[in-house]
């Protein structure tokens, strides 16, 4: 059974030295998820520390709109010659715009078709 001391001694070494390099902050987040998953008899504790769902998927809906608003507005302030706005700066927003929006079409895909597979469960 010395074996098993050893390794516990040597495991605690390996956190208090993550932790004086500054890697306790993940340990500090992992304790406090696991507080706020622990039943202890409020049913509610996860669902306040947790972000809503709603409210996570209306704001990436909003952070999408609002990248193609400035993609947009770069591209019309380039084809009006603004001279504060080069090429470059027009084709990243594009993109950013463009790749933003495939991720969030791709997660609404996902959603859709989890929707459906729950949907065609045998009760």
């Amino acid at each position: 059974m010395t074996n098993r001391t050893d390794i516990n001694n040597l495991l605690s070494q390996m956190r208090e030295m993550k932790a004086m390099a500054g890697g306790g902050d993940e340990i500090k987040a992992r304790s406090d998820i696991e507080a706020a998953l622990r039943i202890n008899g409020d049913n509610n504790t996860a669902s306040a520390t947790a972000p809503d769902f709603t409210e996570m998927f209306s704001s990436a809906i909003n952070a999408v709109n609002e990248t193609q608003q400035t993609s947009s507005s770069l591209a019309t302030a380039y084809q009006q010659g603004d001279a504060g706005v080069s090429l470059s700066q027009v084709m990243v927003a594009s993109e950013k715009a463009s790749v933003s929006f495939q991720a969030l079409t791709q997660v609404r895909n996902k959603l859709v078709e989890a929707y459906k597979d729950v949907m065609n469960m045998p009760i």
